[in-house]
């Protein structure tokens, strides 16, 4: 806060349009939640809260095992990476701590381990019987993941998102004032009074090593920065493959980065609108609580996985599941008077198309689909778009870096977490050379804005 990062609280958090003229709000007020509930089920009115306290007890666990290196508890042979002593030993603490942890959960540890290991949907449709507050809570399952609900690993997707805060309250969602860029001024602003030197628009080109040790970086301008440590926070795929010349690295790891999933379906649209979205099932020409939350479009569980299916088959969803959020809601510093910005989240437009297909020939037929989508509930929404900003998996690998447009840096599969990521043994940023370090979402406890 004191260089001048502050988080707008957003209030309600979630706002799911139905067509049938009713809609579910969620939010931080528990008795409120149970009564947007009990419209659907009173059965599920009851059950919600003792869902979100098991949740909370579970993620009281968990959380220390996302603020620390993950333990290796596997037992590593030399040649895939040596350790010392004292390493074995902080492992050894850290799991026995994890284990003592895990015993304090008593009956919920059977919930713990579903949520750790199993799918979201049985989870979800063992809890509730309203289809509306199973896909709600769904779609916290798949983001930026290409996955169905019924995928194993789906619930720790689910759980990771929910384990979130803002401004120390776990649960809570909030706006950068500013936008994000304002995130990373606030950050560069805390590294220049640390006498940190920053180059800007200055792309890394390549890794300089010498006899296993990193001595500096290079450029695409040709400027030499020599340095004995490198922090790279770009995924693994790029760092290794690209940044790192292959005859540094030990072929084995080389190989095990290879193997790491980059499956990704995720597209985003940005646009600037002349007046908010103007919900049939809640008509307000104003701004209203219901805008401050994050807009699902994804009615039934059914919904979500048809779109999915459609994914698999090497097409976007005929129906996309649309995450939605108004930024301009709470935040008048971005957006002119009167104006505002909308952006959607699309799932799920898989990066690999079929039948030869190519994103830069399919990205604005597809837009216009997902605008169709949610013009169903807020009819003018298409006659107030004033610009638009389209970005497909490729366009997202093209400017961000990010490998098969996977905005995680890496699946957040059961396989390439905590220990595992971004591959098993390396899982505390260190890698084979000496100075280098992996940061970032490629890296444990993988997505999100961590810190």
């Amino acid at each position: 806060a004191e260089k001048g990062l502050k988080i707008l609280r957003r209030n309600p958090s979630s706002f799911t349009p139905l067509l049938d003229g009713r809609s579910l709000t969620l939010g931080p007020d528990m008795a409120a939640n149970q009564q947007e509930i009990a419209q659907f089920s009173k059965a599920d009115a009851e059950a919600y809260p003792k869902y979100c306290a098991q949740l909370e007890r579970i993620a009281q666990v968990i959380e220390p095992l996302m603020q620390n290196p993950a333990s290796t508890p596997l037992p590593l042979p030399n040649s895939w990476r040596s350790r010392s002593f004292t390493s074995k030993v902080k492992d050894s603490a850290r799991l026995l701590n994890l284990y003592q942890s895990l015993g304090e959960l008593g009956e919920d540890l059977p919930a713990a381990m579903d949520f750790l290991t199993g799918a979201a949907r049985p989870i979800l449709e063992n809890t509730f019987e309203s289809e509306v507050l199973r896909a709600t809570l769904g779609t916290d399952a798949i983001i930026g993941s290409f996955q169905s609900l019924s995928a194993a690993g789906s619930a720790y997707v689910l759980l990771h998102h929910v384990m979130g805060k803002a401004g120390g309250e776990r649960g809570v969602w909030g706006y950068v004032q500013g936008g994000m860029g304002a995130l990373a001024d606030a950050l560069a602003s805390v590294c220049q009074s640390l006498s940190v030197d920053i180059y800007r628009e200055s792309e890394v080109r390549r890794v300089l090593v010498e006899e296993e040790q990193v001595v500096g970086v290079t450029l695409s301008d040709g400027r030499l920065i020599e340095a004995p440590v490198v922090a790279s926070s770009v995924d693994a795929n790029l760092t290794f493959n690209h940044m790192v010349k292959p005859e540094h690295l030990p072929e084995a790891f080389l190989h095990a980065v290879n193997r790491i999933d980059y499956s990704s379906a995720s597209m985003k649209i940005n646009l600037a609108l002349s007046e908010l979205p103007n919900f049939t099932c809640k008509k307000s020409a104003e701004t209203a609580p219901h805008h401050h939350a994050t807009i699902h479009i994804s009615p039934t569980v059914g919904y979500i996985e048809r779109a999915y299916a459609d994914a698999v088959a090497g097409w976007p969803s005929t129906e996309p599941v649309l995450e939605i959020t108004l930024p301009t809601s709470l935040d008048k510093t971005i957006a002119p008077e009167g104006k505002h910005l909308m952006n959607i989240f699309v799932q799920f437009a898989p990066y690999q198309l079929a039948d030869g297909k190519h994103w830069d020939d399919i990205k604005e037929d597809f837009a216009d689909r997902c605008i169709q989508v949610l013009s169903r509930y807020a009819p003018n929404v298409p006659d107030a778009i004033e610009h638009r900003q389209i970005l497909s998996p490729l366009d997202l690998e093209r400017e961000f870096g990010l490998t098969g447009g996977n905005i995680m840096q890496g699946a957040m599969s059961p396989n390439q977490l905590f220990f595992n990521r971004p591959v098993t043994g390396w899982a505390d940023h260190r890698t084979p050379l000496s100075g280098l370090y992996l940061c970032g979402a490629a890296s444990h406890p993988g997505g999100g804005v961590m810190g």
